[in-house]
């Protein structure tokens, strides 16, 4: 029998993701996403998911920026970030190319910068943001562990490991790995067939499912794919109340046995309450397999 996660977290149904916060044309304001948070909040979302790479290592502090400006929040949320990724830019001095770095002296200085900028004591939840084949996993180990022991960070867990990868850090940490943060939706199933969510299931740990619209492309003009699947959607969406089409892709999401937490990253408010109903529509297995068939394009084998 697996022996219970002395470090858990559940970030719930829904965490609103910030990868694309600061996408839009006129950057919003400390106050303004301040609101926006309140808003996820009052929608039922309680877990901030961010990253040192997003926005090319400013969104971090535009969180930080949005805390300070309602202190409150502090206490509504909390709070998932990652580190382990080096692109050229002028905070990673000397970095030419892409790169992965997760050495534990690199995720321990990352995890205080994060602490840092958004003026936290501890994170809910530190992540190794991809597997960096360079460093032994002894060491990636060596640093989340120290940050465990120092308080900084109240659990562990990785992002885009493979089964494998995670098994051999788990094993390093004591089975401490909270999660693994991987893509998943009706256009990208592989956490079904590599064994990831298989691992999930067995270890008893949520995965937390990223990019849960295929990256915009479930509803982009042209893509074939996702036409027949909202063609689908649109068809099966008045048997659930007239539910809109990407809360149906949540619920498909949630309804596997892990229940992945859906990482909801929209910067519209009214993407957020609509996507959020997912979380209470239960979808036939008809339906289910419904969706399957139609953005794969043929019926299961």
């Amino acid at each position: 029998m697996t022996a219970p996660n002395p470090f858990p977290f559940d970030a719930g149904d829904f965490a609103y993701g910030t990868w694309r916060l600061l996408d839009d044309e006129v950057q919003p304001t400390p106050a303004e996403l301040a609101a926006r948070f309140e808003h996820c909040f009052a929608a039922g979302i309680d877990t901030i998911d961010t990253a040192e790479i997003y926005g090319l290592y400013a969104v971090e502090a535009a969180i930080g920026g949005a805390l300070q400006a309602n202190p409150e929040l502090k206490e509504k949320f909390r709070f998932v970030t990652k580190a382990g990724i080096n692109i050229p830019s002028q905070e990673k001095a000397g970095v030419e190319i892409n790169q992965y770095h997760a050495t534990g002296d690199n995720l321990i200085a990352c995890a205080e910068k994060s602490l840092r900028l958004l003026g936290l004591d501890a994170l809910d939840l530190f992540l190794v943001h991809r597997p960096d084949w360079l460093t032994p996993p002894e060491d990636t180990a060596a640093g989340l562990l120290q940050l465990l022991e120092e308080g900084k960070v109240k659990a562990i867990g990785v992002s885009n490991y493979t089964p494998s990868q995670f098994e051999t850090l788990d094993r390093l940490v004591d089975g401490k790995l909270a999660t693994n943060q991987i893509e998943f939706c009706p256009l990208h199933l592989a956490p079904i067939y590599d064994g990831s969510f298989d691992q999930c299931l067995q270890k008893k740990i949520r995965p937390m499912a990223w990019s849960p619209l295929g990256g915009g492309r479930i509803f982009a003009d042209g893509d074939e794919a996702g036409t027949r699947l909202c063609a689908y959607l649109g068809k099966i969406s008045p048997e659930y109340d007239n539910a809109p089409l990407d809360a149906l892709v949540y619920a498909w999401i949630l309804a596997h046995p892990t229940r992945p937490t859906v990482i909801l990253g929209s910067n519209k408010t009214s993407r957020i309450s609509s996507g959020v109903k997912g979380g209470q529509i239960s979808l036939s297995r008809e339906h289910w397999y419904g969706i399957w068939e139609a953005a794969q394009g043929c019926s299961i084998p």
